[in-house]
């Protein structure tokens, strides 16, 4: 992935310009359906995004956003105002981001479906093993079957629920799958999936 072309993208004013951009996530309801305010979340691509807003909201106090794009970053950051304290912000590609930390929840809602390259697949699902406590949840929503060829510039893969939940074998086991309505500024209704897995393994 490329930093420049995501500032690029992220350089309007306007983020509801954006055909993707959500108001309100429509993956909150899985964040909180398997975690709580006590536990740990990263966003993964979650620059502008503002699930991070809601669940600050909601109480959360352990709370990092990593994204590529320094741009989006700030642009989340003046949003949040003071609460941008308790969140943790990195700017990374997270194909060779190396964490330093576990969470309990990894939420990511439209990064891993422009990975492409095989490469850069499993280099996500390893920083996704090693970053998920052992127990813990990875939510990710990509395209659905039906969705676009082409997501801002780029090529993207499609999933359906199995394949998506094939691709994190044998690090995450299936809990639930299906169908996500995206609650865009635009009314943009791109067909999306999501599924909740749980990080096998013990310590």
């Amino acid at each position: 992935m490329s930093r420049t072309h995501w500032d690029s993208v992220y350089a309007t004013e306007h983020l509801d310009e954006l055909g993707w951009y959500e108001p309100m996530p429509s993956t909150l309801g899985l964040v909180t359906a398997y975690s709580t305010p006590i536990d740990s979340v990263i966003d993964v691509g979650g620059g502008t995004s503002p699930l991070t807003i809601e669940l600050a909201r909601l109480g959360y106090r352990d709370l990092t956003v990593l994204d590529i794009s320094e741009r989006a970053l700030g642009a989340s950051r003046n949003t949040l105002g003071e609460q941008a304290e308790v969140v943790s912000w990195i700017r990374a590609d997270v194909t060779r981001y190396r964490p330093d930390r576990r969470w309990q929840l990894w939420h990511d809602r439209a990064v891993y479906h422009f990975l492409v390259e095989q490469d850069d697949r499993e280099a996500y699902r390893s920083v996704a093993a090693s970053a998920v406590e052992p127990g813990g949840i990875l939510i990710v929503a990509t395209f659905a079957p039906e969705g676009p060829d082409k997501c801002a510039g780029l090529e993207v893969r499609r999933y359906d629920v199995a394949a998506l939940a094939g691709e994190f074998a044998p690090d995450f086991d299936l809990i639930e799958g299906g169908w996500l309505i995206p609650i865009t500024a635009t009314g943009d209704q791109r067909p999306y999936i999501g599924v909740a897995l749980r990080r096998i393994g013990r310590g």
